[in-house]
């Protein structure tokens, strides 16, 4: 194993800098983009379906990308795929806009999803591997920044750009501030990974296409239209794949992903909640947004700044809430954060009113705000609970599961409010009183979590 070096006073403020930058700024294009909908559907005369696969491919993508992200870190040095990561996103920027059809904007995204979930679950592996373990929780809290409030404030941002200038403005936007990376990244980033060479398995990596799959069904759900056969066939075929992957991994000397840190119950436990409080989160930042449009009748622009205090929120409390858990302890701040959330999510389902928008947004903040409790802690505990050498493999496997989770939560708010046509108040709080149920599961996992530290 060749060893790395370490970092400390400027260097490592640089060096954690320009990462979070980076990953700031391709977390946000993750979720901007919906925002620009309407005016690539008139732009390139396409309808809603095919526009959504700019967000559906982008996660497809990503969800494949993640699993390899520890055999890249572990094979290639850090400085050198972080810039390649940089410059692959880069790259498919500029062809989404000089891009004269919309074929070429999907593959332009496809390349900027290839960086985004190599990049995902990598920042997080090196900031745990760069921090003393009595430190992570600041740490994380900081990196919460970038997983949460990036992707609340991404709707935000875009419809501010696209309020002065056009749609291929946004990605300009990105494109300067990734190209300014890149040039800081030259400077500031070192190889703080220590490489441990192996072979790449193959068959995991194909086996991997059947994560998309099950993500691609998934995402139907809601849909008008839809070949169900055809789509149960990809089901089936797609979650015989998942399965021969995990057999695969759990039978290698190498794995490409080693599924065995499932076995240590603190890591499992963290895989959960890190899950739940994303679902909380994504889901409020697409629901309620509906629920302002379609309840309220407010417009788009008014449903998107309706999310500001939250995003805000939620941003202030990501680096105090990592603070908060190296002093008092991750489980009492994990509680703290899930009954913030049942809390949020309890007022909406058990008072059957219409809200109004001035009552919904700090109730939205509620959510949110739980979420900076739960996300990154959980994540930081179940690093703790690892070996050193599988801390990748523990980042990977929780923020593919985070993605399949999330995913999962849209598609089963989307499958309710579809029911019965019109979507109606009586449908939104059937959506409230299924994520009150999820999230009690969430806080009884964090009772009964049992927290070890070295």
């Amino acid at each position: 194993m060749q060893q790395a070096p370490s970092l400390s006073g400027r260097r490592r403020f640089w060096f954690v800098t320009t990462l979070l930058m980076g990953t700031f700024t391709m977390s946000i294009s993750q979720s901007a983009l919906s925002t620009a909908y309407p005016t690539l559907m008139r732009y390139f005369s396409i309808s809603a379906s095919t526009v959504q696969w700019l967000t559906t491919g982008f996660m497809l993508i990503m969800c494949i990308m993640m699993p390899v992200s520890p055999w890249l870190l572990n094979n290639i040095g850090f400085k050198a795929l972080f810039l390649a990561v940089l410059i692959m996103f880069d790259l498919g920027t500029l062809l989404i806009i000089l891009a004269p059809n919309f074929p070429l904007v999907l593959f332009g995204r496809a390349l900027e999803a290839i960086g985004v979930g190599i990049l995902f679950p990598s920042y997080q592996t090196v900031l745990l591997t760069i921090t003393p373990k009595q430190e992570r929780g600041g740490a994380m809290g900081v990196a919460g920044l970038v997983m949460g409030s990036a992707l609340a404030v991404g709707p935000i941002i875009s419809g501010i750009v696209l309020k002065f200038t056009s749609w291929q403005g946004l990605f300009v936007v990105f494109m300067i501030v990734i190209t300014l990376v890149v040039l800081l990244a030259l400077k500031t980033i070192q190889n703080v990974m220590p490489k441990q060479p192996s072979r790449l398995d193959w068959l995991s990596v194909v086996s991997l296409v059947g994560f998309i799959g099950v993500l691609y069904v998934v995402n139907l759900v809601g849909q008008h239209g839809v070949n169900w056969t055809s789509a149960m066939v990809i089901l089936v075929i797609s979650l015989l794949l998942v399965v021969y992957f995990g057999m695969r991994q759990l039978r290698l000397p190498e794995p490409l992903l080693d599924l065995r840190v499932f076995k240590v119950a603190q890591f499992n436990a963290a895989v959960w909640l890190t899950g739940l409080s994303y679902i909380a989160l994504i889901v409020v930042t697409i629901v309620f947004p509906l629920y302002y449009q379609l309840i309220l009748g407010v417009s788009p622009f008014i449903s998107g700044m309706a999310l500001v205090p939250g995003a805000i929120f939620l941003s202030l409390l990501n680096p105090l809430t990592g603070r908060l858990a190296d002093r008092i302890g991750f489980k009492r701040v994990l509680l703290i954060g899930m009954s913030m959330i049942l809390i949020g999510w309890g007022i909406l389902a058990i008072i059957p009113v219409t809200f109004s928008l001035w009552a919904m947004m700090p109730i939205a903040m509620l959510i949110e705000g739980g979420n900076a409790f739960v996300m990154m802690p959980a994540v930081t505990l179940g690093a703790d609970a690892l070996p050193k050498d599988r801390i990748s493999h523990g980042t990977a496997v929780i923020t593919t599961m985070r993605q399949l989770l999330g995913s999962t939560g849209v598609a089963v708010a989307t499958i309710i409010l579809s029911l019965g046509g019109a979507t109606t108040i009586k449908q939104f709080h059937w959506v409230f009183i299924t994520f009150f149920i999820l999230e009690i599961i969430g806080l009884l996992l964090a009772s009964r979590l049992h927290e070890k530290r070295a």
